[in-house]
């Protein structure tokens, strides 16, 4: 349902507002983010598709945030935008083809 506008997010560097139910409590959550990537989570036995991003107001250790589409609630394309030199510190190996020059 919110995979092409999340797609084009990530094409078009825009912050999303992500309402989601939580997993850990199960309450309705809202983040400010920058969507990172669309597909299954790499270290986790669910291989199911997952809306991947980048938390900017979480606990330092735990910025990746990675949310099925059953718990999503609400997501809405900021016009803000990001920069992924601002937070891409690892390989990137994408399942989401984007042009972001070094961090493609």
């Amino acid at each position: 349902m919110y995979q092409d506008n999340f797609i084009d997010a990530i094409q078009h560097k825009k912050k999303i507002r992500l309402t989601f139910i939580a997993k850990e409590n199960g309450t309705e959550t809202t983040k400010i983010c920058a969507p990172i990537d669309f597909g299954p989570k790499r270290i986790s036995e669910n291989q199911c598709d997952r809306y991947h991003l980048w938390d900017f107001d979480s606990d330092p250790r735990h910025h990746i945030l990675s949310v099925l589409p059953e718990r999503i609630v609400k997501m809405e394309v900021l016009t803000e935008k990001f920069s992924p030199e601002d937070f891409v510190a690892w390989p990137t190996n994408w399942f989401v083809k984007r042009d972001w020059g070094k961090y493609s």
